[in-house]
């Protein structure tokens, strides 16, 4: 097995053995801190640019399925693991982890002390890194480093996003319709998110990242979703500048990860970007509206800017901070209400439909039909105050 090297951008070596494809790669080293789920983790398209540090010791031990991708490719730019599983051990398993990343040009490195690498980053904050299996000069690979993109300032949706729109059909039985039909405006959508919109009775019409606000109303949707991606919310406009005219008319919104974030800047907030992330399916978080403290999937290295204890009047309605983190505080969810506490518009900032588990959170795609729902009732009561009915649309 041949060599590989790792270099932060701050000059921090590691030495280790290849993983996965021969070659160069580089991108923002991150951590994720779950002890399962690394097909989806691998296969979700909010890692495009990252280099994944895995804290488990013992990755690959289930090999690699046809079930469990979250898209249709891997998208993270490299993997780092401790000590891979020699031997894939599961019914479902169809090939290795390893032979995995090989088809996939995947660049990763086994072998390093995990554990020193996560303090690192946890110390110094994210940071950007090179992996190399044909580089043996650390000067050098630090050079190509230092060379390489920032993700602060970058726009990456649209590199992630579906190019054509399509439709994921409601789950339903004989010649029952949809309950509600929804937008849902791919960011880097993982394929569990329409499916769980799916399996509740929605129809879910699926459309690229460039979308405008005459693409969303031609659907004419009951609600409007945007999904998790990657990138920097400071750098993206355009789905700001959809997502403001779709509040105007009083449509529905629900958003997770990245679509927390953009509904934040479209309220008027700030957002910026987080030491070193949440990544991992063990994050808990205070639904603020009930109470209850969640266990969730988290995949963000930036957070909105909101106060957690004050309402704040916007163009819009009046929002206020859902979800907080208890590790740290940090913003995990927005509501949007009217003036007399009506529910308008709300976002997360982890992840509800959490292949992999858990699924704490599950219960924000009911509410989402129960927002939708709300609001169907206000039109067929006062159909000429509907700026978004069909038969406008």
């Amino acid at each position: 097995m041949s060599t590989a090297l790792l270099v932060l951008e701050d000059g921090r070596t590691f030495t280790g053995e290849a993983y996965g494809a021969e070659g160069e790669t580089f991108g923002e080293a991150v951590f994720n801190t779950g002890m399962t789920g690394y097909q989806e983790t691998l296969t979700d398209p909010s890692y495009h640019r990252q280099v994944v540090v895995m804290t488990a010791p013992h990755v690959g031990n289930t090999g690699v399925n046809d079930e469990d991708q979250e898209s249709s490719r891997i998208w993270v730019a490299g993997y780092v693991v401790r000590d891979p599983a020699r031997v894939p051990s599961n019914w479902r398993s169809r090939r290795s982890l390893d032979d995995e990343l090989r088809a996939n040009g995947v660049v990763g490195i086994s072998g390093i002390d995990t554990r020193a690498l996560t303090r690192h980053l946890r110390e110094r904050g994210a940071m950007r890194v090179g992996i190399s299996t044909t580089e043996t000069d650390p000067q050098a690979l630090l050079q190509r480093v230092l060379d390489s993109a920032e993700m602060a300032g970058t726009e990456l949706a649209g590199e992630v996003s579906t190019k054509e729109a399509y439709v994921v059909p409601a789950v339903s039985t004989g010649s029952e319709a949809p309950r509600f039909r929804v937008a849902a405006v791919d960011l880097g959508i993982k394929g569990m998110t329409p499916a769980m919109m799916a399996a509740r009775g929605i129809e879910v019409h699926v459309l690229p990242a460039t979308s405008t606000i005459d693409d969303v109303l031609a659907v004419q949707p009951d609600g409007l979703f945007f999904s998790n991606g990657p990138g920097d919310p400071a750098a993206t406009t355009h789905q700001i500048e959809l997502l403001q005219r779709a509040l105007e008319r009083g449509l529905p919104y629900f958003g997770i990860c990245f679509g927390n974030q953009l509904f934040g800047r479209a309220l008027g907030f700030g957002t910026y970007k987080l030491k070193y992330g949440h990544r991992g399916i063990n994050q808990p978080v205070m639904d603020r509206t009930t109470g209850k403290v969640e266990v969730t999937s988290h995949n963000h290295g930036f957070a909105v800017d909101a106060p957690l204890d004050a309402p704040t009047e916007t163009p819009y309605g009046v929002a206020t901070v859902s979800h907080v983190c208890l590790n740290d505080d940090v913003v995990e969810g927005l509501e949007l209400r009217s003036p007399d506490g009506e529910l308008l518009s709300f976002s997360v900032q982890y992840h509800p439909e959490a292949a992999a588990g858990p699924h704490d959170a599950a219960y924000l795609f009911d509410r989402f039909i129960e927002l939708m729902s709300e609001r169907s009732e206000e039109v067929a009561q006062q159909p000429s105050r509907n700026p978004v009915s069909r038969e406008e649309a």
